[in-house]
């Protein structure tokens, strides 16, 4: 089954043993998304540097759906 998100949901997902909270920005990408990370707690644990990152369809899960 095809994930459908929309700009504003809130995704979970797993980068360098860190699980990350982050909220959906506008995209126009086919196989993945673009994330807003800033305002999750263990950012500063993985060393990431900027604000945003790049997550595949495959690597994500859906934890709060954004009311249209």
């Amino acid at each position: 089954m095809k994930k459908r998100q929309n700009h504003g949901d809130v995704i979970e997902f797993v980068k360098d043993n860190y699980i990350l909270k982050g909220q959906v920005l506008p995209s126009s990408c086919k196989r993945s998304i673009i994330v807003d990370i800033s305002s999750s707690s263990n950012l500063q644990k993985i060393s990431h540097s900027f604000p945003n990152t790049v997550v595949a369809h495959e690597n994500y899960r859906i934890v709060d759906k954004v009311q249209n």
